[in-house]
């Protein structure tokens, strides 16, 4: 490696690194959290309603209603499924799994999908339009692989209450246990947070605005204030296009949480680039000049320190071996929050390598045609009209 190439590489990727971990809102050390400076009881509890879409998800609605079914929350709280035209049993799955329940379960059996709207936001408008026959201050938005603690509700709302908040959002603590969810789950995580600060996200005078749509408790005339779901018909990224809307509205909080999980499984890694490719492209606009110069920060950022280290000599081995150390650091509170070891901070370049391939996959699937696939439905391409919903009647309600 020449002299003078590999020492401009190490100094301009150690600049990056001293930039990221000074200046760009400490998004690393993972501050912004559910369980610090927690919020206190208000006066009295606002009533909720929880919105669930939901396609194809029979391995995991049961856990995911009867968590928020079995919520500790002192106020009014019910719960909506929205079906949106599963072939796997899921409605039936659900109603069997809120016998019992002490909170009502409403499954609503999705209409089919319209041009212009992506499913799950669609999925969304059909619940919110439920929700209106049922006076709320706050709809909770929760997807149908999502786990709740017990008094995870109460924590939401008491925040949400305290601060005035319209948007309370928590990214789920998702599963870790195969090899590639060890590998690849906390770096996105991480990568997350890298382009949405989450101390950004929560200042009321910065634009940078984020959510998951896991869990989105929201206020709901803000919604309405906002524009309502209508206004984000048709992104992909449904989750911060509405945390986007919301903020001109008023002040949102975003926190990372070990109290809402995912019981997701990621088995292999081309699950997970599954899961990236349908919207990775679209996050860059479609754009061949933004995925060229993610290409060059990727490599510039994450793989010119160790190449330097390993291969260049005099100052930049030493320069890219500190811009490489400090890329490992800067990873550690991540790994802490999934309990991995801290060997894994100096794989985050391979894994940042993997990651740019899934980029490049989804443009490549973008261009034939295949884009934002996701169950059975290419949203970048057409809307089909899918089977009814498997149940007898529109409204289904368990008492």
């Amino acid at each position: 490696m020449d002299i003078t190439v590999s020492l401009t590489l190490a100094v301009a990727s150690l600049a990056i690194w001293l930039y990221l971990v000074t200046a760009r809102g400490r998004f690393w050390r993972g501050l912004e959290r559910d369980d610090l400076d927690p919020a206190p009881a208000p006066a009295s509890w606002s009533p909720v309603t929880a919105v669930v879409p939901a396609r194809d998800e029979a391995d995991h609605i049961a856990a995911s209603l009867r968590s928020l079914l079995q919520q500790d929350y002192p106020g009014a709280f019910t719960v909506i499924l929205v079906d949106d035209q599963s072939t796997d049993g899921t409605a039936a799955i659900a109603a069997q799994s809120a016998l019992g329940a002490d909170r009502p379960l409403t499954i609503v059996c999705g209409r089919p999908l319209p041009g212009g709207w992506t499913g799950k936001v669609w999925a969304m408008q059909q619940g919110v339009a439920r929700a209106d026959e049922t006076p709320s201050s706050y709809l909770l938005f929760a997807d149908a692989d999502i786990v709740y603690a017990p008094d995870a509700l109460r924590v939401l709302v008491a925040r949400a209450a305290a601060r005035h908040l319209v948007l309370t959002s928590l990214m789920v603590k998702f599963r870790c246990e195969s090899l590639p969810e060890r590998a690849l789950i906390p770096a996105f995580v991480f990568f997350f947070q890298m382009l949405y600060p989450l101390s950004w996200v929560n200042r009321p005078s910065v634009e940078t605005a984020a959510a998951s749509g896991c869990c989105m408790l929201v206020e709901r005339q803000a919604l309405q204030t906002a524009g309502g779901i209508e206004g984000i018909r048709g992104s992909l990224i449904d989750d911060c296009a509405l945390a986007k809307k919301l903020k001109t509205v008023g002040p949102i909080w975003f926190g990372l949480t070990r109290e809402v999980t995912s019981v997701r499984p990621y088995r292999s890694f081309g699950d997970i680039r599954h899961m990236v490719a349908r919207y990775a492209y679209h996050q860059l606009d479609y754009s061949p000049l933004l995925l060229a110069a993610t290409v060059a920060g990727v490599l510039l950022t994450f793989l010119a320190p160790p190449l330097t280290a390993m291969f260049a000599t005099g100052a930049g081995h030493l320069i890219g071996g500190l811009a490489w150390g400090l890329m490992a650091i800067a990873f550690q509170p991540t790994l802490r929050l999934y309990g991995l070891g801290p060997l894994w901070g100096l794989a985050l370049p391979v894994i940042a390598a993997m990651y740019l391939s899934f980029a490049l996959d989804s443009a490549y699937q973008h261009y034939r045609g295949r884009g934002g696939l996701w169950k059975g439905r290419i949203y970048t391409v057409k809307h089909e009209a899918d089977a009814g919903c498997r149940l007898p009647n529109r409204w289904f309600r368990v008492q």
